[in-house]
C-alpha cells in the first residue's frame, strides 16, 4: 500500500486547498494508505518537506496551484521521488495538461492505484519548471495576476494582458536555440513543455510533456489592439496560424532582451533576463492517467 505526504498551500485558490484535500485524505486513509499532512509555510519549507518525504519513500502530493506543483516537482526531481497533484489553485494548468481527474473519487483512485508517468522538465538556471517558461507581455501580465488575488481567476487571467498592454512596447529579443541565434522584435517568447498556461490557454498546442523537446513560441511585434483577438484565439490554439507567430523546437535556449524583463515559470516570477533554459528529458515521475 502506498504512503503519502501531502503538502498543502494554505492560501492556494483563496484558501480552498485544505478543503479539497480533506475528503481525499479520508478516502485514501480508509483504503489503508498512510497519510501525513504538512501545511506549507514558505517555498523553502515546502521543498524541505518534500525532499524528506521522498527520502522516506512517500509519494509527495502537492495540494495547491501550479506554483506549489513546480516547487514540489523540483524536489521530486532532486530526490528521485514521485509527485502527486491535487489541483487546488487558480490556474491548475499542469493538472489540466496531464488530464488529471476532477472528482474526489477519480483523484483518490489515481493516488491509490494510478501509474507513475515519466515527463520532461525545464531547468532554468537550476530551477525546475514542469510547465512553461515565458518572458514578455505575458510575464508582465503574470505580475498583475499575482498582485490581484481577490478577483475571480477566470476574469483576472483575461483582464491582466489587456491591462499590461496599455503601457507595453515590444522589446528586441535574442534567442539562441541549440546554437542557432535569432534576433527579433516581439511581444513574448514562450519556452514550453506543457504548452498550457493562463487558466486554460493553449499557448503552445504543439508542446508535449514527454517528447524530449521544448517548444519555442515567438509572438512577433503587432499592433497592441490585436492582443484581444490573439487571446481569444489562444483559448483554442488557433493563434499559431497568425503570421507574426513562429514555432520551433530545441533542447537548450538562451534568451536575452534589450531591456530588463521578468521571467515567469508556471505562474510565478522566478528570474530576470538573461536566462538559459535546458530540457531535462524524463526527469520527473508524476501520478497521471
Amino acid at each position: 500500500m502506498r504512503s503519502f505526504t501531502a503538502l498543502v498551500n494554505p492560501i492556494a485558490g483563496g484558501g480552498r486547498a485544505a478543503k479539497s484535500w480533506a475528503p481525499l485524505a479520508e478516502r485514501i486513509s480508509n483504503a489503508g494508505a498512510r497519510v501525513r499532512v504538512e501545511i506549507t509555510r514558505s517555498r523553502d519549507h515546502a521543498i524541505e518537506m518534500a525532499i524528506a518525504a521522498a527520502a522516506d519513500g512517500d509519494i509527495v502530493v502537492a495540494v495547491g496551484g501550479d506554483g506549489l506543483v513546480r516547487d514540489i516537482a523540483g524536489a521530486a526531481v532532486a530526490s528521485g521521488g514521485t509527485l502527486g497533484i491535487v489541483p487546488a489553485g487558480r490556474g491548475n494548468d499542469l493538472a489540466r495538461a496531464l488530464r488529471l481527474p476532477t472528482t474526489v473519487d477519480g483523484l483518490a483512485t489515481l493516488l491509490l492505484e494510478g501509474p507513475a508517468k515519466t515527463i520532461d522538465v525545464l531547468d532554468i538556471n537550476g530551477t525546475i519548471v514542469p510547465g512553461n517558461v515565458y518572458a514578455g507581455l505575458d510575464s508582465v501580465a503574470n505580475r498583475i495576476i499575482n498582485d490581484n488575488r481577490w478577483l475571480p481567476a477566470a476574469l483576472l487571467y483575461r483582464l491582466a494582458p489587456i491591462r499590461a498592454i496599455a503601457t507595453w512596447r515590444a522589446p528586441t529579443y535574442t534567442v539562441c536555440a541549440d546554437g542557432v541565434t535569432t534576433t527579433v522584435r516581439a511581444h513574448m517568447v514562450v519556452l514550453a513543455n506543457s504548452g498550457a498556461y493562463g487558466h486554460g490557454l493553449q499557448i503552445v498546442p504543439t508542446a508535449k510533456l514527454d517528447d524530449c523537446l521544448l517548444d519555442v513560441l515567438i509572438v512577433g511585434d503587432q499592433p497592441r489592439r490585436a492582443v484581444v483577438s490573439f487571446m481569444r484565439e489562444a483559448e483554442r490554439g488557433a493563434h499559431i496560424n497568425r503570421p507574426e507567430v513562429s514555432l520551433s523546437t530545441a533542447r537548450e535556449v538562451t534568451l536575452t532582451a534589450d531591456r530588463p524583463l521578468p521571467v515567469c515559470g508556471d505562474g510565478d516570477e522566478i528570474a530576470q533576463l538573461p536566462v538559459t533554459v535546458r530540457l531535462r528529458p524524463g526527469a520527473l515521475q508524476v501520478l497521471a492517467p
